[in-house]
Order: C-alpha cells, then sequence, then structure tokens
C-alpha cells in the first residue's frame, strides 16, 4: 500500500547587503529571506497476507465439502471427515500439512460412514504432503525444482480411511482405534461386519513425507486403511518418504491395485488383522532407511480371512553389491499369516536378505495350504561390469522358515526361481506409473 505525504521544508538563505556612510568605512549589514517548499514523499506499508487464509482445513468436517483446485489447502492438525459426510477433492489439488508431532501432528482422517471422493488423473494427481514441499496449485515446481528429497520424512502425519468392514481383532471385539489417533477421539475407530461397505474413492494420488511421530516408537503410516470394505475404490496409489509404514491394511475386505511405495522407513505393504481384499500391481521400491519390502501378519482373533497379492515388485537397497541401510528384508511372515502370493519379481537384495516365515503359527499356516506361494523370481543385484555380486543366495537360502518345521525351504524350487531379467507377466506393470513422482 503507497502512501503519499507532504513534506514541508524550510529554506532560509541569508543575504549580505553592503551600505556606505560618508566618510565611514562600509557597513555590511544582512538579511534572511525564508521559502517554504512543498515536496511530495511517498511512504510504502508492507502487508502480510495469509495465503491459506480461504483454504484451510481443521477440525471436523461436519458437512459436505468440496475443495478448489485453484488453490493450495492447509491441513492444520487432526481433521476428521465425519459420519455421513462426504469430502470431495478434484484432480490437480495440492494440499499441505502444517508441521507437527504428538496428537497435534496434521492428519487427514475419514471416519467410519464418511467417504473420500479424490479422483485425480494420470494427467493431474492429487497431492498430499508437506508446507516444507514448494510444489505449486496444480501440482507443478516453480524453475529451482522440488524442495524435498526422498529423505525428508515425518513432516507431517498421512491420510487414514477408516470403515465398517470385518477384520480379525483379540478378543474377537467388532470395532478397534486406529493407531496413531487418540482413543478419547472416536473417529478414530474402525471395524464391523460390512464387507461391501463403501467408503468412497482414492484414485491417482500422491502422499509425500509423513510418518510424523505421535509417541515413542509409533508414527502414522502414508496410507492407513482400517477395516475398509470392497465398496471403496483404491487404485494409483503412490506413497514417498514416510516414516513408518507406505501401506498399511488393518483388515477389512477393500482391493487395491497400482501401488507404488518409495523410500518408507519401516515396510512397503503391510498387511494386519486378517486383511481379506486383492492387491494388484504394486511395487516397492527400498532406500537406506527402508525395513521390509513386505511384512504380513495374520489374524488377532478366530476370524481368519485370506489376502492375495499378484503382481508385486520389490526392489532392493542396493549400491555397488552392498545393502544400504541395516534391514531391508525381502518379506516377513508373521502371526499365522493366511494368503496367496502370486507373480512376484523381487531384485537388488544382497545376501542374507530374505523370506521369512516367522514362528511356528507361520510354518504351521504354510504346511496346511493356508498360506500359499506360486510364481516367484529373484534377481540378485550385479557390480558394474554385470556380473552377479558375490555373497548372493541360493533359493533354498532365501526362502527360511525360522523354526524348520515345513518344506518350506526345500518347497522353494517348485514355486520360485533366480533369474536375470524380469519375465513377462511377472511382477509389476511400471508401465501404470508413468504418473508418479517417482518416475518422473
Amino acid at each position: 500500500m503507497n502512501i503519499k505525504n507532504y513534506m514541508i521544508l524550510i529554506l532560509t538563505i541569508t543575504f549580505a547587503l553592503t551600505s556606505c556612510k560618508d566618510d565611514d568605512d562600509p557597513v555590511i549589514e544582512y538579511v534572511t529571506v525564508t521559502e517554504t517548499v512543498e515536496k511530495e514523499v511517498t511512504v510504502t506499508n508492507t502487508v502480510e497476507v495469509d495465503p491459506y487464509a480461504d483454504s484451510t482445513l481443521e477440525g471436523n468436517i461436519t458437512s459436505n465439502t468440496t475443495l478448489d483446485a485453484s488453490k493450495v489447502w492447509l491441513l492444520k492438525g487432526r481433521v476428521s471427515v465425519v459420519d455421513g459426510v462426504t469430502l470431495t477433492i478434484p484432480a490437480g489439488t495440492v494440499i499441505k500439512a502444517q508441521a507437527g508431532t504428538g496428537t497435534d501432528a496434521s492428519t487427514l482422517i475419514i471416519a467410519r460412514g464418511g467417504k473420500i471422493d479424490a479422483q485425480g488423473t494420470s494427467d493431474s494427481p492429487i497431492v498430499m504432503t508437506s508446507v516444507s514441499d514448494n510444489i505449486q496449485a496444480g501440482g507443478t515446481y516453480p524453475s529451482s525444482g522440488p524442495a524435498l528429497g526422498i529423505d525428508a520424512r515425518g513432516l507431517w502425519g498421512g491420510l487414514l480411511i477408516l470403515g465398517k468392514a470385518p477384520s480379525s481383532f483379540s478378543g474377537d471385539v467388532t470395532e478397534l482405534q486406529i493407531e496413531g489417533i487418540p482413543s478419547s477421539d472416536i473417529n478414530g475407530l474402525y471395524g464391523g461386519n460390512d464387507a461391501a461397505d463403501n467408503s468412497g474413492t482414492l484414485k491417482y494420488v500422491s502422499i509425500r513425507h509423513g510418518g510424523a511421530e505421535i509417541g515413542e516408537g509409533n508414527e502414522i503410516n502414508g496410507l492407513t486403511l482400517g477395516g475398509v470394505g470392497n465398496g471403496t475404490v483404491i487404485d494409483n496409489i503412490e506413497v514417498i518418504a514416510n516414516v513408518d509404514d507406505g501401506i498399511e491394511f488393518f483388515g477389512g475386505t477393500v482391493n487395491a491395485s497400482n501401488l507404488l511405495v518409495w523410500g518408507q522407513g519401516d515396510d512397503g505393504l503391510d498387511i494386519d488383522q486378517a486383511y481379506a481384499g486383492t492387491i494388484t500391481n504394486g511395487m516397492v521400491v527400498l532406500e537406506a532407511a527402508s525395513d521390509h519390502g513386505l511384512e504380513i501378519d495374520g489374524p488377532e482373533g478366530s476370524a481368519a480371512g485370506s489376502f492375495t497379492l499378484k503382481n508385486i515388485t520389490l526392489v532392493g537397497a542396493t549400491k555397488g553389491c552392498a545393502a544400504r541401510g541395516v534391514n531391508g528384508e525381502m518379506a516377513d511372515f508373521r502371526k499365522g499369516a493366511t494368503g496367496s502370493l502370486n507373480a512376484v519379481y523381487i531384485k537388488d537384495f544382497v545376501g542374507g536378505k530374505d523370506i521369512e516365515l516367522d514362528a511356528q503359527a507361520d510354518s504351521d499356516s504354510y504346511a496346511e495350504g493356508k498360506l500359499t506361494f506360486t510364481n516367484i523370481d529373484i534377481q540378485h543385484p550385479v557390480d558394474s561390469d554385470g556380473n552377479t555380486c558375490s555373497g548372493t543366495e541360493t533359493i533354498n537360502q532365501i526362502f527360511d522358515d525360522k523354526v524348520d518345521s515345513s518344506k518350506f525351504e526345500s518347497d522353494a524350487t517348485s514355486f520360485a526361481e533366480i533369474v536375470t531379467s524380469k519375465k513377462e507377466g511377472n511382477g509389476a506393470d511400471e508401465s501404470a506409473f508413468s504418473w508418479t513422482f517417482y518416475k518422473r
């Protein structure tokens, strides 16, 4: 804002006049003349403008709401879409989350009975990220490039979708509080008896730099799906640089396709509480901070459930024939996991990174045919000359029954093999991820 003021300048000029008296020396007299000059002066005031003045999401969303894709939206604190309400997020929308930890971590929750209608496109994906990310409205970056890299983790919470589908809980209770949300918040409940429950649609969504710690060793996943029913659509999802798991399924029956997780701090795809849906065309790319590509747990109650994983690619964190990071396992099966894996392609894991049946319950699950494997291909890393890195293991060594009570290890050659390149039809179709930040 420019303000024009007028400054009054007083100019004083003194003239010397000379007069003479008869027979006397000249006499010098001084006359002072004052002149007033009016001068225009411009004063500039800077007014700070809140860029999120009309685009902040905060507290509970209690009526149907549609975001404006031409604005960048601020996610401030724990935000919940409550029962009976739909949040619509158009293609190309950018949501930036305010920093915070503990119960104040910025998190978007779709509560049971609430819905999300987030339908991005391959050309205009929806982006959920941190305020530290310099992404602009429409998903573009300034010429200086993106501000955040793959090691920028834990800057906000994440996205949680909670539904009414069956899950297997300890004590066979029908509902539970999702991890990461205080028990005092009823919007954190999930579970029920409706396998066809519909929590909305999530398509072409990129979730970046989340996983804020809410307690000692307790972080939020990039995308949490708790008791989500198969009436929900989960398709073309990317999770980048999350502190905890990339995507975690807590029970439920929802099907999901075209999932990409890159650089997570814990597990890429995590299954718990007898998840009973199908995951198709998934890819996990580990970095130095990453733990398992897959971590799959079984039921916690009497409800069994059975998952299906097919066309999955796991890429290890290996550079120069050495593992980056200390963990980086291929997959771990725990707590009596039940389900099937088919057409899985695993590459670039060094020796000692294996596929484990973690305990007796998992060994029994495999022996009873409740956990099955078919068409598993493993490609060892190579050095700069194209030679297989030393220390890599055989199929029987890679598949490890920790309690040695099943034929898992000896059976492995019947369902898995070492390959030198990806086979047609195995692993993920990576062309499906051309829209992602990972591929750009």
